[in-house]
């Protein structure tokens, strides 16, 4: 023990709040109230005492996190354990000998600090307990003694197993601090905690002892301060405060009427507060959440600690301002990245990108800041994404934000918000409702439903004009309605792997990382192969040429027509792929012993299994044949760390088991046929109607150019990132082979180690035969807090995570709003789906998710209809959902929290929105 000046802020010994309290004693212009910390070495000594608790946390770790009536109990016998145990005489001697020093009959906080709290990660606030006004060393001993048993609370337990941290890890100190007794307290968070924006501040200050703010008792005052001013403030009316009794402990107060509604703090009182705040975060290096008092009018710092809800900023080499898009939204991959999956997507990415909380971000702040470029990229955005679009003109809306841009050249600097381009979105009008692209900047072949252009580099697509050719600025050409384009892409992308697969077999060590970034070079010739890229504008062009002329001369009855004229269109290989699953289910269902054995597969070695039962020769054969076409998919693909279905095909097996109980044989092909026949009476339907109208004739010419021009490409849009993920597979083979080797020399613990080095770091190792086994935990440390982050579709390099909206006032109140992308009403069992594997779908049901990349195809086929959170017109989600037939809408913020799953809904997918029926 000793005073809280002189700990060194050694964590391990006085846990996160006594580190954090010792490095707030030693800020120049800080008051901090004294007192010690009773050290973790305590703790340990007092708990070997009682050797039964060693059991315990072994029953404990074994529990499942969602059985919350064991953790309860057994939680609750082991704090009983710690509350009844005898604090060792000289342990109990020092605590009072230090109390004597300060004042023995002195009112003290007695405060838990554990080793895995307030850290970067993981706060752990309100995990453990803290006790106000405890006076004398007989209550001061009693209440180190609760402050170790808080240790494991209930609440306590299940956060530590949440964020994968080990019970016997984390040790418990006890901060013993002097009580203040303050005119005010409350809260100072040095960012904005809704919005992230590091510029912002906010304070919450209430009367009395801060216990009436964290318990609820009282709405705070609320200040917000921003460069060094008050910019709002929000004064409630504080009926109640919470005081400290004179003989210990606290109890709750009314307020005098008249001052319920003064403010807490004057404006001056809140501005030097900040002033302080800010001199914290830059000691610490982060914004940060402060417990602060007021007494005599001097502020004191009672806790501080990381702010662990905001999301990252990317770093820049400048201090000027940035705007950024989410390459994940666009992706369909949300879920945070590790570093080897962040820097080869960063590798072979066609314009730079930027990482932060795990995430890739593109910076876009040179072609908003130009009038020229800014109204292209929006209207690029508001065809993929409504949302961000919205979220992009709120950041434009903020004057003093733009026009600090720098000037891009013979644009000038951005104009002012309102001079440029179209206001807020409303409704969307044409160009909003058709495909397009997604956001600038993702790698891959330009136009991939999950792999947008990138205008960066090859410019924004013009909408179709009346001949079905872009308008002036596009950026494709107009190719020939010809198959051969799309096989001769294919033929060529297909090339490009099997040279990859032969040339990589023979290389290892540092000769292995010197061809793959040859072999980037080529991965992007053949993404951003030119002819590549007119095919998939051709099919997308043609797309929305239908939908806008189509609506224009026969009216709304044919709202996004090319939906019901893309039914079943010829080689897309994603849809092809959830078709094939059918045709491998037909091969299982006669075979019940394979049936049988399916259901209680565990094990990913299952293959060799089968082929030891009755009929599992044939299935086993059937599954390794789609394996062999489909097998380098899964779920977050872009993320060439995450396994594989060749890898983990137990993946696979539930939807094998949906198709097996859900379909009749030839499945496959009579769903393809009844949508090819839909597509083809559609389309006689459209030729019939238009022929009637004046100039009729010409229309219907017209529209059959572009239906075939559709059918000829649209299904290629799919194709390029089947190649990409085909090579990164072929990547990643080579790579854990290099991996396995390194675990084989005694240089890794274990080759998926690899996955938190960057593919420079990586190559280091190869090369040194010598690994930082800290940075590989620190790596996994952050990973794991940054699953706990929700990225922003727009994050400007003030931190702040700007949300859009769809600003829309054509749907029903109560209603679900999102973006529609396939047409059609459909009414069903809402199944909330988080992992594929655990699908259990039915004929009929609507499934409800989070994001679809490709690898969801295969449930595609069960289902009636769709809803995820992300999404846009032309991605995966929305490509397969218009080739099946399904109903659909995207972009519907919280979905899966708002729809429970086995409620009945409606999903409105030509009008874009959800209604909740039961």
């Amino acid at each position: 023990m000793g005073g809280i000046g002189g700990i060194g802020g050694i964590v391990g010994v006085v846990g996160g709040k006594g580190a954090h309290l010792g490095a707030l004693s030693r800020i120049d212009g800080i008051d901090v109230p004294a007192g010690f910390c009773v050290t973790t070495d305590a703790f340990r000594r007092t708990l070997a005492r009682e050797p039964s608790i060693d059991d315990r946390l072994d029953q404990l770790s074994r529990l499942d996190p969602d059985d919350r009536e064991a953790i309860r109990t057994l939680s609750a016998e082991i704090r009983e354990i710690i509350e009844g145990i005898t604090i060792p005489g000289d342990i109990a001697s020092a605590i009072t000998s230090a109390l004597t020093r300060l004042g023995d009959q002195a009112a003290y906080a007695v405060r838990s600090s554990a080793t895995a709290e307030d850290l970067p990660t993981a706060s752990f606030a309100g995990q453990q307990d803290t006790y106000l006004n405890v006076v004398g060393p007989t209550a001061i001993l009693e209440h180190v003694s609760r402050c170790w048993a808080s240790l494991f609370t209930e609440r306590a337990v299940i956060y530590r197993q949440q964020n994968g941290i080990d019970h016997r890890t984390v040790h418990m100190a006890v901060v013993v601090q002097q009580m203040v007794f303050p005119y005010a307290s409350g809260i100072l968070f040095t960012a904005d905690p809704v919005t992230g924006n590091r510029n912002v501040a906010t304070v919450d200050a209430g009367f009395g002892l801060g216990e009436a703010l964290v318990s609820g008792l009282v709405n705070p005052d609320v200040f917000t301060v921003r460069h060094g001013e008050v910019v709002g403030k929000t004064i409630a009316a504080k009926r109640r405060a919470v005081h400290a009794l004179p003989s210990g402990g606290t109890q709750e107060v009314a307020i005098d009427s008249q001052r319920q509604k003064q403010p807490t703090l004057t404006d001056a009182q809140v501005v030097r507060l900040v002033q302080l705040g800010r001199r914290i975060e830059t000691h610490f290096g982060r914004p940060q959440d402060i417990e602060w008092c007021l007494v005599d009018d001097g502020f004191r710092i009672v806790q501080s600690r990381p702010i662990t809800t905001l999301f990252p900023i990317p770093e820049a080499d400048d201090q000027e301002n940035h705007i950024y898009v989410s390459v994940g939204h666009q992706q369909m991959m949300t879920d945070p990245m590790k570093p080897l999956g962040l820097s080869m997507w960063q590798l072979t990415a066609m314009v730079p990108m930027h990482e932060a909380g795990g995430r890739l971000f593109v910076d876009v702040t040179r072609r908003l800041a130009s009038p020229a470029s800014r109204a292209g990229l929006l209207d690029l955005m508001g065809r993929g994404d409504p949302l961000v679009r919205d979220a992009l003109e709120t950041v434009l809306d903020r004057e003093d934000f733009v026009l600090s841009l720098p000037d891009t050249g013979p644009g000038g600097p951005a104009d002012a918000p309102g001079t440029v381009g179209p206001g807020k979105s409303g409704t969307p009008d044409k160009s909003g409702t058709t495909g397009t692209p997604g956001a600038p900047g993702t790698p891959g072949a330009p136009g991939t439903s999950d792999t947008p252009d990138t205008p960066d580099t090859s410019g924004t697509p013009g909408k179709a004009g009346k001949a079905g050719k872009p308008t002036a600025g596009g950026a494709s050409a107009p190719i020939e309605n010809d198959p051969a384009v799309v096989t001769e892409l294919i033929e060529r992308s297909q090339a490009s792997s099997a040279a990859l697969e032969r040339d990589i077999r023979t290389k290892t060590g540092p000769a292995l990382f010197d061809f793959l970034l040859e072999a980037f070079a080529e991965h992007k010739r053949v993404l951003s192969d030119p002819l590549s890229f007119q095919a998939i504008m051709a099919g997308m062009e043609a797309t929305w040429w239908l939908n806008d002329h189509l609506q224009e001369w026969l009216g709304e009855t044919e709202k996004n027509a090319a939906d019901t004229l893309t039914l079943s269109a010829p080689g897309n290989i994603t849809s092809e792929m959830g078709l094939a699953l059918l045709d491998v289910a037909d091969v299982i269902r006669p075979r019940a012993e394979v049936v049988a054995f399916l259901q209680d597969v565990k094990d990913d070695g299952f293959l060799e299994e089968l082929a030891n039962i009755a009929g599992g020769a044939e299935a086993r054969d059937a599954i390794e044949a789609y394996l062999d076409r489909y097998g380098m998919r899964c779920v977050g693909e872009i993320d060439i760390t995450r396994p594989r279905w060749r890898e983990r095909p137990t993946t696979l097996v539930p939807v094998i088991l949906d198709n097996v109980r859900n379909f009749a044989p030839g499945a496959a092909q009579r769903r393809f046929e009844e949508g090819r026949q839909e597509a083809l009476k559609k389309e006689r339907d459209v030729l019939s109607r238009l022929r009637a109208l004046p100039d009729g004739d010409q229309k219907a010419d017209e529209t059959k150019r572009m239906i075939d021009r559709v059918r000829t490409f649209i299904g290629y849009r799919e194709y390029p990132k089947y190649g990409i993920v085909s090579r990164y597979f072929i990547y990643k083979q080579a790579l854990l082979a290099e991996a396995e080797r390194l675990v084989q020399a005694g240089v890794l613990s274990e080759k998926e180690d690899v996955f938190y080095l960057t593919f420079q770091e990586f190559h280091d190792v190869v090369r040194s035969h010598q690994v930082d086994d800290r940075l590989i935990q620190r790596r996994k440390d952050a990973f794991r807090s940054y699953q706990a982050l929700t990225p922003p579709r727009v994050l400007t390099s003030d931190g702040e995570a700007v949300t859009g909206s769809y600003r829309r006032d054509d749907v029903p109140a109560g209603a679900l709003v999102g973006l529609p992308v396939s047409a059609g009403t459909i009414e069903g069992r809402a199944r909330v789906i988080l992992d594929m594997a655990d699908a259990d779908l039915q004929t009929g049901d609507i499934l409800v998710t989070s994001y679809t990349d490709p690898s969801w195809s295969p449930l595609f086929v069960g289902i009636a209809g769709l809803v995820t959170e992300v999404g846009g017109l032309m991605t995966h989600g929305a490509v397969i959902a218009r080739e099946y037939g399904l109903p659909a809408v995207v972009g519907v913020e919280q979905a899966t929290r708002l729809i429970r799953d086995g409620q009945r809904i409606r999903v409105h997918g030509t009008n874009g929105y959800i209604e909740i029926l039961s």
